[in-house]
């Protein structure tokens, strides 16, 4: 390494910039992994908050909620089934008109029964079991909407109250509103004592769910499987891994050209080594050596700026989300990928022979 530690001594130029480039992809790459995790917080985040194991869908629906319709019997079924509890569960989208001049929201609609295991405080209890009315995702606060203010939902000409404010979260990108199974009923199917429902949330494991499952014509998912349900949840995901790819790819690529043109201008420095007696692994040694400080070097710089950068757009509208673990990720694939990269000019330094260094080609 004292050879390849010299030379970015003495060619500080040279190396900047290569070394801005790689901080610029690094930057890049941290800001969209940012993005990539705040869309999936808004996609899913009042999902993944519920207290629930698993979710029952209708077979075929996708884990879509809109595409799946379960009844009573399908609920006993799995209500029978030792070591879990199963709740029903309905969920859709809808528009909510204010009635008072507030403003209007796009909400998920979440319909759970008062006594489910899904509501675990005893305020929200109460205000699910007693008038049907809206508790809301407490960020709509921010948008002004207060308890008391009342909404028609859906095609509903039902006026329904603002009971109050929880952490919701959201799904499909829209906040989430919690009400009584019966309302969910009502403004879904104009009828309170409709038995349908989207889907059955189930707390705990059992060998026996499969079987239940396979009588019921229905499908158990994991959590983590129904988020594939939300709206734009995979196509999302699916972009934004594409992108960090070509950009991993990109870095490789360029790091990879610029140490081929090095080890061209090193040609006879490489030939003297060989001459006094370097084997080419030394060489190669030295010279990846020399990328990876300059690209760990470059990439901590672009990742801490990017970092930065993801920390201020978060308090704003942008859905982004500053995630330790998919920073480390970001930082450890783009040095691998361009130490990877000065590998592509492993063959031209074997092919130096040492004559070179006295000027005479071989």
């Amino acid at each position: 390494m004292f050879l390849a530690l010299r030379d970015l001594r003495r060619g500080v130029r040279r190396f900047m910039l290569l070394g801005v480039v790689i901080a610029l992809v690094a930057l890049l790459s941290t800001v969209l992994s940012g993005l990539a995790t705040g869309l999936v917080t808004d996609g899913i985040s009042g999902l993944r908050a519920l207290p629930l194991d698993r979710l029952v869908f209708q077979e075929g629906s996708d884990a879509t909620f809109s595409r799946s319709i379960l009844r009573p019997a399908d609920l006993k079924r799995f209500q029978q089934v030792q070591g879990v509890k199963a709740t029903p569960l309905g969920a859709s989208f809808v528009n909510a008109a204010p009635v008072d001049g507030g403003p209007s929201l796009d909400l998920s609609m979440f319909g759970v029964a008062a006594d489910s295991f899904l509501v675990e405080r005893a305020d929200a209890r109460a205000a699910l079991a007693g008038p049907p009315g809206l508790v809301l995702a407490s960020e709509l606060q921010d948008q002004g909407v207060k308890v008391g203010d009342r909404y028609t939902v859906g095609g509903s000409s039902e006026e329904y109250p603002v009971l109050g404010f929880t952490f919701a979260g959201t799904y499909g990108h829209t906040p989430i509103a919690f009400v009584s199974l019966s309302t969910w009923r009502q403004i879904q199917y104009s009828n309170p004592d409709d038995d349908r429902f989207s889907a059955i949330a189930v707390q705990g494991d059992s060998p026996e769910l499969a079987a239940a499952a396979a009588d019921t014509s229905t499908v158990v998912l994991t959590k983590t499987q129904a988020y594939a349900g939300s709206p734009g949840f995979t196509a999302e995901t699916t972009t934004m891994t594409l992108i960090r790819g070509f950009l991993l790819v990109i870095s490789a690529l360029v790091i990879g050209a610029f140490f081929t043109v090095l080890t061209v201008q090193r040609t006879r420095q490489i030939g003297l080594l060989k001459a006094m007696g370097a084997s080419n692994a030394y060489i190669l040694r030295d010279g990846i050596g020399q990328m990876a400080v300059l690209v760990t070097l470059a990439t901590g710089v672009g990742v801490a700026v990017g970092a930065a950068l993801v920390a201020v757009l978060s308090r704003g509208p942008a859905p982004v989300e500053l995630a330790p673990r998919a920073i480390a990720t970001v930082t450890l694939a783009l040095i691998g990928a361009g130490i990877l990269g000065s590998l592509f000019a492993f063959r031209r330094i074997t092919q130096v022979e040492p004559a070179i260094a006295l000027g005479v080609e071989p």
